[in-house]
């Protein structure tokens, strides 16, 4: 079974640190989950080729990501990253994201840095993907708190398909810089982001609780 990791050094930090994308890649208060909106369970899908482009760099796009924590907005960058955007406005069109888990969100617990919150695996192990892959779009602009970023598989740079992260801080971006694409950034209601259940499924001597999930992504052109 193959994994999206992001490649940290070699040091502790990778084991730490490291997150899975195994294979193919104002908001509401804490805690509330929005009762007309439930969260089903993700029909996973699969497509034999990316899709063509069909979105302009030169226009602007945002996700409202809508979760069982609330609702956070992402201001999507196609000037930097159109084939990576274009994608997650077509998956996104296509319902791929509903109800699919944050399978992997590194923060708050003991011993270990605020890392990041991933998703977009539709299998919720981390091994899921869209069936296509991506190219890697890198840019100039660094990773920072609430950057969006693409996962991949191992040290393969084109090898990223569904699955994205936001970044919780600075500390780490020079491990992430030129080696992710972003491909974006949260713009409003980064505490939803920050209210997400932490959960490591590489720790598995340890029981992990359930992932909250997205139940829509809404995106928004102008």
């Amino acid at each position: 079974m193959m994994r999206f990791w992001p490649l940290l050094g070699a040091s502790a930090l990778f084991a730490v640190l490291a997150f899975a994308c195994k294979g193919d890649g104002g908001g509401t208060s804490k805690g509330e989950t929005p009762a007309s909106s439930p969260a089903l369970a993700p029909t996973p899908k699969t497509y034999s080729e990316r899709p063509p482009i069909t979105i302009s760099a030169d226009k602007k796009y945002s996700a409202v990501v809508e979760t069982t924590k609330g609702k956070f907005t992402i201001e999507l960058r196609p000037d930097i990253a159109i084939q990576t955007v274009n994608s997650f406005i077509f998956l996104a069109g296509e319902g791929y994201y509903n109800g699919v888990t944050f399978h992997r969100v590194i923060r708050g617990a003991a011993g270990k840095p605020d890392f990041v919150a991933q998703t977009g695996d539709p299998t919720g192990t981390g091994s899921g993907g869209p069936g296509y892959t991506l190219p890697a779009e890198f840019s100039d602009v660094p990773y920072e708190r609430g950057t969006l970023g693409m996962a991949r598989v191992g040290t393969d740079i084109n090898s990223a398909g569904s699955q994205w992260f936001v970044t919780y801080n600075d500390k780490y971006q020079n491990v992430l810089n030129g080696q992710y694409t972003v491909f974006g950034k949260v713009v409003e209601g980064m505490e939803v982001v920050d209210s997400l259940t932490p959960r490591d499924p590489e720790n598995v001597a340890t029981p992990q609780p359930e992932g909250d999930r997205i139940i829509s992504i809404e995106i928004k052109e102008g």
